[in-house]
Parts: structure tokens; sequence; C-alpha cells
């Protein structure tokens, strides 16, 4: 089975050498997502709120690139830099997902790149 590159114009490159996304026949994963704006490679603010929409935007491009949605998506990593901000993620998460919601885990990180709020990854099923 190939796997395929999977990269939007509506996502900030990758930080290093690792494709935003793949696709390996009906299963995307897309690479951790920090809270990055594409135009301007800084971050959408300085707070977790503002962080978690932008990388779940930047998720959500990714996966529209790859013909996807939000609702195809299964599972997702938050990784947070302060587990305290969970409640604040996990409101502007739900903005993004419908039930039935992805299976998730959560983990508070010793640290983010860039000095990022949070970093959030998912897998999703065409």
């Amino acid at each position: 089975m190939a796997i395929e590159a999977i990269v939007s114009d509506k996502a900030p490159a990758a930080l290093g050498p690792y494709s935003a996304g793949t696709r390996a026949g009906n299963v995307i994963h897309v690479s951790g997502q920090l809270g990055i704006l594409p135009e301007t490679g800084e971050f959408a603010g300085e707070d977790v709120a503002a962080q978690t929409r932008q990388s779940l935007t930047n998720i959500k491009n990714i996966l529209e690139t790859a013909g996807a949605s939000m609702a195809n998506v299964a599972e997702t990593t938050v990784l947070l830099d302060d587990i305290n901000d969970f409640a604040a993620m996990n409101e502007v998460y739900a903005e993004f997902f419908e039930a039935p919601y992805p299976a998730r885990a959560a983990f508070e990180a010793a640290a983010i790149p860039k000095g990022a709020k949070v970093e959030i990854k998912v897998v999703a099923y065409l």
C-alpha cells in the first residue's frame, strides 16, 4: 500500500522532516498541529483557547485537502503544556466535533515545540 503525503497551503508547513498528514488506504494520519497561522508562521494567540482553535482549524484544513472532514476523525491526542488548561482547551475542542465523538487521550507534556500551549494530532478514516 502506498503512503501519500497530504500538503495544504491552508495549514503551516512542517517544522521538520515529516508530512503534515499522510494517507495510507482509507486511513489519514494528521501530524501534531500547533496553533500556528499558516499565513504568518506565528501563534494565533498566547492563550490555550486561541491556539486550540487554530490547531483544530489546521487539522480541519488538512483533512479537507485529503477529502475528509472532522466527522471522519476516530481518534485524537492532545498535548498541553499545562494540564490546568484542559477545561479551556476542551471548550474550544467541543466546537469542532459532534457525537459520536472521537476517542481521545490528553496529556501534560514537559515541552511542546516552539513553546506552544497545545498540540493536537488525529487519525481519521474515509
